[in-house]
């Protein structure tokens, strides 16, 4: 039994829904929250309440002229008067206040040392949430906040965020842009939403070399996707050493979910789960927390989901081989984060 690993899971996450079809619905969570309350996974986690954040804490992340649009916008008769990807209904902020409340949980587990380590099964997902305005499905930046917290409540000051979403997180790109307190991580698809995550794109300021962007080409699948994040935790791992290590988990790079061209396998999300774990276990006592972003083919997000648990949760038996990529070697050949860190 491994009680250690923490999951947020609440049916009030369903609260936020439209009747009109959307690719984030609670259609995403809800098989999924049913398996894991399954005899099958009966006592080998923790399950975790998530409470709502205060207003005050938003403010963290996001700026008061947003906050005011949010509360505005929740209460029109269109919920997509906001954005066009973006719906928002009267409940929607509180589920967002709440799916962040989930991070904070967690955070607070793991600080005190009451688990090691955790997954917020939460929904809205957040990393395109910018400072000033939300995006792709997202309002609150939900791992953006959580850095925020850790540096308010607990003092630390080397955060590293690894965002795997086959979208570029630009909003917790944004929040982050020019500070050096986060390491910014992200392995996206180039060419898509929100096309943005050049290599270029390496912070500015105090900030500069601390957003490490790496867009990959359609088609690259568990090969390259392996040698990269390999490669990466290794070297940015090794020379930060991060104090907590935070994870944007998304799942639609996944071969099966129709909006990326990537062609990731459900395993692959295991394998990276199990290399995250021997990376935070080395750096930072084990500190890491998965915030669930994207993955729209409820099929493959559950089958992915739960082999990013079952990573979570099975003993670690030494380090995750990795073979050689020269498609994926390419990809970092002159990248411009070798000014700042070797890789």
């Amino acid at each position: 039994m491994n009680n250690n690993t923490g999951l947020v899971l609440d049916n009030r996450y369903f609260n936020h829904v439209i009747e009109r079809q959307s690719l984030e619905n609670p259609e995403r969570l809800r098989n999924l929250y049913q398996i894991l309350e399954s005899p099958k996974y009966k006592g080998r986690f923790t399950k975790i309440d998530p409470r709502e954040i205060h207003i005050s804490d938003v403010h963290t992340v996001h700026s008061s002229f947003y906050i005011d649009q949010l509360r505005n916008h929740s209460i029109n008769k269109d919920p997509y008067s906001y954005d066009k990807d973006t719906y928002l209904m009267d409940q929607s902020l509180h589920t967002a206040q709440l799916a962040a409340g989930g991070c904070f949980q967690l955070v607070d587990k793991i600080m005190s040392q009451e688990l090691s380590q955790g997954f917020a099964l939460i929904r809205p997902p957040g990393h395109h949430a910018e400072m000033g305005r939300g995006m792709g499905f997202c309002i609150l930046n939900n791992v953006a906040l959580a850095a925020r917290y850790l540096m308010k409540n607990y003092g630390l000051n080397r955060i590293m965020i690894i965002d795997f979403d086959v979208h570029h997180g630009n909003g917790t790109q944004d929040v982050f842009y020019e500070d050096n307190e986060v390491l910014f991580l992200s392995i996206h698809q180039k060419g898509i939403f929100p096309f943005s995550g050049d290599p270029h794109e390496i912070g500015k300021g105090k900030g500069e070399g601390y957003s490490v962007n790496i867009p990959v080409f359609s088609q690259f699948g568990d090969t390259e996707y392996t040698f990269l994040l390999g490669r990466l935790l290794q070297s940015l791992v090794e020379q930060y050493l991060p104090q907590f290590i935070l994870v944007s988990a998304g799942y639609d790079a996944h071969v099966d979910d129709s909006i990326s061209g990537t062609t990731l396998s459900t395993d692959w999300y295991r394998t990276a789960t199990l290399m995250l774990r021997q990376y935070a276990e080395e750096a930072c006592d084990g500190r890491l927390l998965f915030i669930l972003e994207g993955g729209y083919n409820p099929v493959s997000l559950e089958s992915s989901v739960l082999a990013t648990i079952d990573g979570l949760l099975q003993p670690m038996n030494g380090r995750v081989g990795v073979l050689h990529s020269n498609r994926a070697e390419k990809v970092l050949h002159n990248h411009p984060a070798r000014s700042f860190w070797t890789i």
